[in-house]
């Protein structure tokens, strides 16, 4: 039986038991591997080659083709997958701008940070060209999210402690344009050191952004675009924060501790420590079912049971597990 119908199989099974179909995509640095993960069985479906020193991954829209970030100390490729065949094809060379980590899909388009570079790209499949960037002018440029209608993108800046908002004007959305840098708004919000993982709200009001060295989370809310409360979690050396698909909790890793935080998105108070193991990313099941934490240390992928909020398995992916991201059933 080829890969590529196993890849069906287990997408197919996802879809008759969850809601929310499709599989997990895992990165391993140790193997430098993309396994694809039935999460039905937790198993290990399909791999294909990630390309060297793999860090972030997402997959496209229609579920076909995976993108993974190539940091490499520097390097300027993006490593694309075919998920329906499970192969490699042609990287992307993104030229000067380089160390690329965080991703986001949006629009049919790739959108990329390039840390080497201080700037934030996009990528048009169709073309298979660069097709815009812009410049933070940060140090440390490292993840980013993308608003669904093209109109805003975040990234958090590690080095610089801040958080970039980098706005369209509305005319630039005009018959599908997006204009050219210089009709964009950029503001820069100050915030905690090594400020790194963060995510948006799901309803769009706020910004959380974890701060690794202080061990606070900076709360932006995202109409003024300014720091409205900074609290004390303890989350020193945090390196990922997610809000479950409902927005009432938000999720951060550690790798410089044992447990995952989980915190109350409404009281903004602490509800548990999980004990994970060190932990980078993760990534949420859609239907708000299951969290992912990757245990890069330890070599495994920890699976979260959002009702109970208990570890209630483990997935091996390969080791120094990564950068997750879900794709949807073609």
């Amino acid at each position: 039986m080829t890969v590529a119908i196993l890849v069906a199989i287990a997408l197919t099974a996802a879809t008759a038991q969850q809601p929310a179909s499709g599989a997990l995509l895992v990165l391993s640095k140790g193997a430098q591997t993309l396994s694809i993960v039935d999460p039905s069985t937790l198993k290990v479906v399909g791999s294909a080659p990630s390309g060297p020193d793999p860090h972030e991954v997402i997959a496209s829209a229609d579920g076909r083709f995976a993108y993974i970030a190539n940091y490499n100390g520097g390097g300027n490729i993006i490593t694309v997958i075919d998920l329906t065949q499970m192969k490699a094809l042609a990287p992307i060379d993104l030229g000067p701008l380089r160390a690329p980590h965080g991703l986001d899909f949006a629009g049919g388009k790739l959108w990329f940070t390039a840390e080497g570079a201080r700037a934030v790209g996009s990528y048009d499949p169709s073309t298979q060209k660069v097709d815009w960037t812009f410049a933070t002018e940060q140090s440390g440029t490292h993840m980013l999210v993308v608003s669904r209608d093209l109109s805003r993108i975040v990234t958090s800046n590690i080095a610089a402690a801040t958080a970039t908002f980098i706005e369209r004007p509305a005319s630039a959305g005009r018959g599908g344009r997006r204009g050219t840098p210089a009709d964009w708004t950029m503001t820069t919000v100050p915030v905690g050191r090594g400020a790194e993982g963060f995510d948006v709200s799901p309803d769009g009001r706020e910004v959380w952004m974890a701060n690794a060295q202080d061990g606070t989370i900076s709360v932006i809310d995202v109409a003024t675009k300014k720091v409205t409360a900074t609290l004390q979690a303890n989350v020193s050396g945090a390196n990922r924060l997610k809000f479950t698909p409902d927005g009432k909790l938000a999720l951060v890793s550690t790798l410089r501790g044992e447990d995952l935080t989980i915190i109350d998105a409404a009281t903004r108070r602490e509800v548990k420590r999980l004990k994970t193991g060190r932990a980078a990313g993760i990534q949420m099941q859609p239907d708000g079912s299951r969290a992912y934490v990757a245990c890069t240390p330890a070599n495994y992928v920890a699976v979260i049971d959002l009702k109970s909020l208990e570890m209630t398995g483990r997935i091996d992916a390969g080791p120094q597990p990564d950068g997750m991201a879900w794709v949807a059933k073609r």
